[in-house]
């Protein structure tokens, strides 16, 4: 399995990271894990490219994570390409339904499905996935693939959470501000060390990062690693992770 961050920044992207979204690949299956601004341009960096992803998965519905969905969907269209599914939490059918009726001249340009998940188990793509329930302020879901990639979504940092992360080989997680930013809805490196701590986790990747982390990120690990003392790295937009 390999995992390629497309976009590691948040609602206030900067020049180097773009809006959240991320390749999970297996075997010739390719899935593309959440949509928000400049995912299009960096799939085309990766290598992989529009034409190649005819599945996305949503974590939830706020803009940094939806907003290249429509793009996306005409990019394929402009290529010659006649099919996109769209997977993600309640709601997700009445979000594609309200875009297209804004830009109604893309309704059926392609063969489009769109599919509602609750937690629990699925499949997708071939993937077999886990879905859970985390604490933000929409519904969202982090979702756990193949038991070997699981994927925070926009989060607090919370014990159900870590425990549904247990045992994989990598984590990526919200790790959206330093400790002095006084935030809900997202974890700050002291509550995720806490609740990490423990924990049987391969290596830990920080991501959804808003711009004040930026030269920071030694006293976030830092504090991060007064509690745990597992593997943790930042992630990059087109790092690209390979899982055995």
């Amino acid at each position: 399995m390999r995992v390629t961050f497309l976009g590691t920044g948040s609602a206030m992207p900067t020049g180097e990271r773009f809006q959240a979204g991320l390749l999970v690949q297996d075997d010739g299956r390719t899935l593309l894990l959440d949509c928000g601004a400049g995912v299009l341009q960096r799939l085309q960096q990766s290598g992989v490219g529009y034409e190649n992803v005819s599945t996305v998965l949503l974590t939830h519905h706020h803009l940094d994570h939806v907003a290249d969905l429509l793009p996306l969907l005409k990019a394929r269209w402009l290529a010659g390409e006649d099919h996109l599914e769209i997977v993600g939490p309640q709601g997700t059918k009445g979000l594609v339904d309200d875009l297209l009726s804004v830009y109604d001249y893309m309704q059926d340009k392609v063969d489009l499905q769109v599919r509602e998940v609750v937690p629990g188990e699925f499949s997708i793509t071939g993937f077999d996935v886990a879905a859970y329930e985390t604490r933000h302020s929409l519904p969202c879901l982090a979702y756990r693939f193949d038991d070997r990639f699981t994927f925070s979504g926009d989060s607090e940092a919370f014990a159900g959470l870590a425990n549904f992360a247990e045992g994989s080989a990598i984590l990526a997680h919200d790790c959206s501000f330093p400790d002095d930013v006084d935030v809900s809805n997202h974890p700050t490196p002291e509550t995720l060390g806490r609740q990490l701590d423990g924990r049987d986790i391969g290596r830990v990747y920080l991501t959804h990062l808003y711009p004040h982390t930026e030269g920071r990120h030694e006293e976030m690990l830092e504090s991060i690693g007064a509690h745990y003392d597992g593997d943790v790295r930042f992630a990059e937009d087109l790092t690209t992770v390979s899982i055995e």
